[in-house]
Parts: C-alpha cells; structure tokens; sequence
C-alpha cells in the first residue's frame, strides 16, 4: 500500500530527476538548445519518427519511436512491432515485436471501437495471434492454438476487425485451437468477406459453391470468388485457382446468377 510519505518522497525524487535529467531533441539526442529538463512529448517523437521513416533516416526514427513507445505511445509501439517483425530498418526480432504489440495489448484492449486508433489495436491482437500459433523458437512465446484463437477472436468480436475475423474462420473451419464447427466458420469468413477481406470471400465462396459442410449455394460461392479473384494481388495465386476451378464447374445458369450477385452487390457498396 501506498503511504503520503511514500508519495511525497516519490515526488521529490521525480522533480529532482527532471532537474538533473539532459534535455533530448525530436531525433532522441542530447540538446544543447533546450532548457534542462525539457523534453519532446510522445506524440512529438512518434511525428518525427514516422517524418524520419518518409525520409529515410531510419536510426534516428527508431530512436525517437523507441522514446515515444516507452512512454507509452500505441501507434509508435505499433509500428516498432511492424518493423521488427519484418526486418524493416531493424534487424528481425519477432520476440521483440510481440512485447511490443502485448503491450498495446494490455493497454487499449479496451479503446472505443470507433476511434481511429482501434485498428492498430486490433491489428496487434491479430499479429499476438500468428506469434502464438506457431511460437516463437528458443523463447518462452511457445505455440499455443488455443490462446491464438482467444486473440483473434476478441478482435474479431470486440473490434470487428475483418482480418481477425477471416483467421478465426480459419481456425474453425479447420479446427486449430478449438473444435471444428463449418457453421462458426462461414459465419465469420460471411463477416469479414462482407467488409472486403478478400481472402474471406475465397474460402466463403469455395466453401458456399463446393456445398463443403454448408447447404450449396453455387451462385453465391462463385459471385464471393469473382470479389476475390478481383482484389487478389500477385502473391494470392491460390485464389484465382479456386476461381478458376469453380468457374469451369459451374453451369451457365450458375454464372449468369453469380452476375446478378455482382451487380447487386456492387450497387449496395456504392450507396
């Protein structure tokens, strides 16, 4: 418990660290041309950190995001996690990029869904995620299917995050990490296609045109797969396979169908 004379003494200590402490510049670096005691807020240093990145001085945006990330800024840590986790400007460290996305984890689990901020949040639920289904080796992340799927599915439930949703739709339809349910599975590929997610709508097509574990629906699944194949980019040959499959398998009544489908779903989307 926390006594007044423990805070008071706390209090003092602090002032006469901020009295003592060097000055540091937006870059992170000592400055001679600030008052002792001064330095950059958070979310000065993420600013010019991430102007750094445009720039391509990636040192000294490490540093300043580094500043921002310690004191507690979720879009630094965020993108100190992304650049850790890819070797971006900084050797890969997957360890390192999990405590920063936990941390935003542990912090804003509970942000307003609706703020700008809550897709980087959902986003580092999702990377947790993918950390925990495989583990991370010769570290204490092990794999655990289980925990990768409570990630996925708070920010599939509680954000709505489409990509949280498509890989929990994974996790269903394949039964990692719980057990196999087909109906759990489309609903939450259905929730995510909705959103755009392209993957979602591939695996919900094939899913809705084959009749696998669902009632068939071929009209539908091939109209899904079209959305797919169209927003696929160079690395997702798989989905314009399973288009390509589909559309060789299904009548012609099935594509002049799917056709309707399209051009209903495109004229919702543009109201």
């Amino acid at each position: 418990m926390r006594t007044a004379n423990l805070a008071l003494q706390a209090a003092a200590i602090a002032g006469l660290v901020l009295m003592t402490a060097p000055a540091f510049a937006f870059d992170g670096t000592k400055s001679a041309n600030q008052p002792i005691g001064v330095t950059q807020t958070p979310m000065e240093a993420f600013r010019y950190g991430a102007k750094a990145l445009k720039t391509g001085d990636t040192e000294k945006a490490v540093v300043s995001l580094q500043y921002a990330a310690e004191n507690g800024h979720p879009l630094a840590q965020w993108k100190l996690g992304r650049m850790y986790a890819e070797g971006e400007g900084v050797p890969r460290d997957d360890l390192r990029a999990f405590e920063y996305f936990r941390s935003i984890a542990d912090s804003h689990a509970d942000d307003n869904p609706g703020t700008p901020q809550a897709r980087f949040v959902a986003n580092a639920f999702v990377a947790l995620g993918h950390y925990y289904l495989e583990g991370i080796p010769k570290t204490p992340v092990k794999k655990d299917p289980e925990r990768a799927r409570e990630m996925f599915s708070y920010a599939a439930s509680y954000f709505g995050d489409p990509d949280a949703q498509y890989y929990l739709g994974r996790l269903y339809l394949n039964g990692i990490g719980c057990p196999r349910d087909a109906k759990q599975a489309a609903r939450w590929l259905w929730l995510s296609a909705r959103k755009g997610q392209n993957e979602a709508q591939a695996l919900l097509g094939t899913m809705l045109f084959s009749g696998d574990q669902v009632p068939r629906q071929a009209a539908r699944g091939l109209m899904w797969l079209t959305l797919a194949k169209d927003a696929a980019t160079t690395d997702q040959a798989w989905i314009a396979k399973l288009y390509d499959n589909a559309f060789k398998q299904a009548t012609e009544d099935e594509r002049a169908m799917a056709l309707v489908y399209l051009q209903r779903w495109m004229t919702n989307r543009r109201e």
